[in-house]
């Protein structure tokens, strides 16, 4: 009774706060963990904040680009991957032979802002239960097919899961173009790919995803002006910061275009090509799936939700 009293009485770290440390220890960049965890960086910072005064430990060296774990980091990755795989078995024993409902996330959208799919996430009261989104849709189906997940949230349709996989559509997600400010096309309200022709276009290998690589490439090819590509950066902010500088423009999904920076805007696309340049969204199961949780969350996500 006396440990257990001192276990009660101390002020120990949190389970949100091991999470948090565990993403970021990961990632060593707070956005992409932010990101992994469907938090923004703020809270997050604050999280390990926390950890850090509890623990009276730095954990980890903070400089302009780089972020490492400090010795005392270290030794806790090991702990805190110990205390959560604990705490993972001791919420599947209590489960029993109750079987919990795996949803996964494309990285490529930021669903806590298309609202009507938030809301709908929202419903299914998911909780840990919803992947964190650091996957892209073709690996999010990967997943589906090895039966490591049970509905995924996709960009797009896949290729080359047609005999496993069904879809329901659940939404368009607008793209708007990321391009310089100083670019005299910028005091337009809606751009055209015309408008910015003197610029390359940042640009993803189709591996990435093949469906939406090929719905963009279908309709560049119609253009009756050349259209120059270059390699989009892994780093989404370091490409973000080459348009800042006039390197090129961007075609991103209405939801990724949070971050802000001198010398960068985002406009609309021009109504056609609106039309034509987007993300269709689809909720995707497993083929003739018979999971009655399943196929009412497919139901959910797919109800109720309005074009974006």
């Amino acid at each position: 009774m006396a440990t257990t009293g001192h276990l009660i009485s101390n002020n120990l770290p949190s389970v949100k706060q091991l999470q948090c440390f565990l993403a970021v220890a990961h990632e060593l960049n707070f956005r992409r963990a932010a990101e992994r965890l469907r938090m923004t960086q703020p809270p997050l910072t604050r999280q390990i904040k926390c950890l850090e005064a509890v623990l009276d430990r730095q954990l980890f060296s903070r400089s302009t680009h780089d972020v490492s774990l400090t010795e005392a980091g270290r030794a806790l990755v090991i702990k805190a991957e110990k205390i959560l795989q604990e705490l993972s078995e001791l919420k599947a024993g209590s489960r029993s032979s109750e079987k919990s409902l795996r949803i996964g996330l494309t990285r490529t959208l930021n669903f806590e802002l298309i609202e009507s799919v938030n809301r709908q996430l929202n419903k299914l009261d998911a909780g840990g239960d919803v992947e964190t989104p650091n996957l892209t849709s073709a690996q999010l189906l990967q997943c589906l097919s090895k039966n490591t997940l049970d509905l995924v949230l996709t960009g797009e349709k896949g290729i080359g899961h047609e005999d496993i996989v069904q879809y329901r559509w659940v939404c368009r997600e607008p793209l708007l173009m990321a391009m310089p400010a100083m670019h005299p096309a910028s005091l337009k309200e809606k751009i055209s790919l015309e408008d910015v022709s003197d610029l390359p276009l940042f640009w993803f290998a189709r591996s990435a995803n093949p469906s939406f690589y090929d719905k963009c490439e279908s309709y560049f090819h119609l253009l009756k002006f050349p259209l120059k590509r270059v390699k989009e950066p892994d780093d989404s902010l370091v490409m973000l910061t080459h348009i800042a500088r006039g390197k090129g423009f961007a075609l991103m999904p209405q939801s990724k275009c949070t971050f802000n920076q001198e010398g960068l805007c985002y406009r609309e696309l021009a109504d056609y090509e609106s039309q034509k340049l987007n993300i269709d969204v689809y909720a995707a199961t497993r083929l003739n799936e018979e999971w009655e949780a399943v196929l009412n969350a497919q139901d959910i996500l797919c109800n109720n939700t309005v074009s974006g």
